[in-house]
């Protein structure tokens, strides 16, 4: 859609919060698409009224409870007709429609706040912002006395840019409570985001309760011990007889439906097939392959937790446990999964090799297209649209089925004519190392993923012809769990990071700038510290990359310049983060340059990629000291590489600050 704008002036320069009298920048995340700042301040005292529509009473009502609570003041109902001088104002009426449907526009002046929108998730969306316009205690879970409760004038026309701003949690590996839950869909509503991915069955555990098969929580829902490692004080998720677990009645799950339907978050559920799927065969084993018996694992890597198309019934259990999903979830999109099929226990199966023959299928992959088309009809029978990883492209799709794209297919889905959601784990896995530190009390997968990558996230592939982008969704952040236990170490892991993907997900393309997101965030983390959130702050930057045309020798030397990034004496740290290649990447030093002499070298045979040996240690940072900053000085860092066992590298350099050591 179009978005016609009556904005003139617009300034894109988030800063913190000025004094009174001044011009101020609100820090916005995401950002609007349009905001012009004006001077002058709205000031909130305890005769503000929340005027609005009968319409808009809802969304009134929750503005007033989170700012009623913070600052003791009243923040009165009343009618939009009878709203004045002094108050705020909620309405549909007189909303512009180009904004769309969740589009809002937002008018702070000295005299009064209003904010218009032709929808109430719109309208949501404007209380949202008018919350981030106010300091940024607006979000403390405790009363603040001390506080001058100012706006600053803006006008913003705002509406995002894609239609699905999602985060998924894995919460099968490890189990998150009702209240939990809710914790992070606060959090989602605050950077606008509107899907809730919950992933609710895998091999570790089965976390949905299912009325016609009460085994798979009864059994499904627990296993002997925390597992993958972890210490078992790192989680309080136990029963009574002391088994790890938990799972969701159907009424948890209506609660957090409907909790999240007030922030106007849909709710996808995943129930995963015909892989990933020991929980549910632990508790009905003869809707497997081999009859059984079938162990929940307590780490990842276990692969016999696979369906049997084979068998009739096998489709019976999953077309009732769905017709139940059906009857919890209103939304439209059901995830199937279809990812990391272990399609060798389909090749040693006579009764899945007899199918094969008799449906003139020639390979295990078109038995997975075959059975995930089968469920994909009868989702859309049930006029849900199914959704799965991006394996399930192996054997063909169903007309209407959704791709999420985590390994890649998304360009080619989309050309074919299918919607897809971007969530390639090389930008969008936020359970990987945020930081080059590795922080001995939270565990990750080995990746490095840091902040100024996740930004720099582009949702549209380039290769991807202009007529079919209409097809990209949008965006996802994925929370996986099995080294994170607890929601203290899933929200270090997610925040800030979440918040890139949140303004890659509104935000137009044109007008995201990664310094302007730092300045923000310096306002931002005080929220997160307001709200309880758990968060890892780091300042790493990318400073290069590397590709297979610069390791064409034995032996090769690579520089990148890192003025910009050496600010202040002090310990750097440098990781060479592999992308993309067969081969490892073998470093033999690293070395700090100051105008043309070397200062600092660090000497260890270090390794990135996809070897055993690469993964093994976190030996692919690099660790200098400047005891001074020489004044106008040329910083370069240059690292000694060979290709290894081949020249086929691909990565990215990062450069940051380091703790003292």
């Amino acid at each position: 859609m179009k978005i016609k704008s009556r904005i003139a002036a617009v300034i894109l320069c988030p800063m913190a919060m000025a004094s009174a009298a001044d011009v101020v920048s609100p820090a916005i995340i995401p950002l609007p698409q349009k905001m012009e700042i004006r001077s002058g301040i709205f000031k909130l005292t305890p005769d503000t009224h929340i005027a609005a529509d009968s319409v808009s009473a809802r969304t009134a009502r929750f503005l007033a409870a989170r700012v009623r609570e913070v600052t003791g003041y009243p923040l009165n109902l009343i009618s939009a007709k009878s709203g004045g001088s002094g108050n705020i104002l909620l309405t549909t009426k007189d909303a512009d429609t180009n904004l769309g449907l969740e589009g809002y526009a937002l008018t702070v002046t000295p005299d009064s706040v209003v904010i218009r929108a032709p929808t109430q998730a719109g309208l949501f969306y404007g209380v949202q912002t008018l919350l981030q316009l106010l300091p940024p205690d607006i979000f403390s879970t405790k009363r603040v006395t001390h506080e001058d409760w100012q706006v600053p004038c803006v006008q913003i026309e705002d509406w995002p840019r894609f239609n699905w701003r999602g985060l998924m949690l894995d919460a099968s590996r490890h189990f998150f409570t009702v209240q939990e839950v809710e914790q992070l869909l606060d959090a989602m509503a605050t950077l606008k985001m509107n899907v809730f991915h919950w992933h609710l069955t895998d091999d570790q555990g089965w976390r949905i309760e299912i009325k016609k098969y009460p085994k798979l929580t009864q059994i499904g829902g627990w296993r002997p011990g925390v597992g993958f490692g972890l210490d078992p004080k790192s989680t309080t998720a136990y029963g009574p007889d002391g088994r790890y677990g938990g799972f969701y009645t159907q009424a948890d799950i209506r609660e957090v439906v409907a909790y999240a339907a007030a922030r106007h978050i849909a709710v996808v559920p995943e129930i995963e097939m015909p892989g990933h799927s020991l929980a549910a065969l632990a508790a009905y084993p003869q809707f497997g392959c081999t009859g059984g018996p079938f162990t929940i694992p307590l780490q990842l890597g276990v692969f016999n937790g696979i369906y049997n198309p084979a068998n009739e019934a096998t489709f019976k259990f999953l077309d009732e446990v769905l017709t139940e999903v059906f009857q919890l979830f209103p939304g439209k999109y059901v995830h199937l999964g279809g990812d990391e099929v272990p399609k060798d226990t389909w090749k040693n199966s006579p009764a899945c090799q007899a199918l094969m023959k008799r449906e003139g299928l020639t390979n295990e992959n078109e038995l997975q297209g075959w059975f995930m088309q089968r469920m994909e009809k009868f989702v859309e029978a049930h006029g849900r649209i199914p959704i799965g990883w991006s394996e399930i492209m192996q054997g063909g799709l169903a007309s209407n089925t959704v791709v999420m794209d985590w390994i890649g297919g998304g360009t080619e889905a989309a050309s074919a004519g299918h919607d897809v959601v971007m969530a390639p784990h090389r930008f969008c896995y936020l359970c990987y190392y945020p930081s080059l530190d590795r922080p001995p009390n939270l565990r990750a997968y080995r990746p490095y993923l840091p902040l100024s990558k996740v930004y720099g996230f582009e949702p549209i592939p380039a290769a991807l012809e202009p007529r079919y982008r209409s097809h990209i969704l949008g965006v996802e952040a994925c929370v996986w769990t099995p080294d994170i236990p607890s929601l203290s170490d899933v929200e270090e892991l997610t925040f800030p990071r979440v918040d890139a993907l949140a303004e890659a997900g509104w935000s137009s393309q044109s007008a995201r700038n990664f310094d302007n997101f730092l300045q923000r965030l310096d306002v931002e983390y005080q929220r997160l510290a307001f709200c309880g959130i758990n968060y890892w702050r780091d300042n790493a930057t990318q400073i290069g990359e590397w590709t297979p045309k610069k390791i064409s020798g034995p032996t090769n030397l690579l520089e990148w310049d890192a003025t910009r990034e050496i600010t202040a004496p002090g310990a750097y740290r440098l990781s060479l983060d592999y992308t993309s290649g067969k081969n490892p990447l073998t470093i033999q030093w690293a070395a700090l340059w100051e105008n043309g002499r070397e200062i600092a070298r660090d000497a260890h045979i270090g390794f990135t990629g996809t070897s055993s040996r690469a993964v093994k240690a976190c030996d692919w940072n690099y660790y200098f000291d400047l005891p001074d900053l020489r004044k106008g000085a040329r910083y370069a860092v240059k690292v000694s590489v060979a290709g290894g066992e081949g020249n086929d590298s691909t990565g990215v350099v990062f450069l940051g600050r380091e703790k003292a050591r």
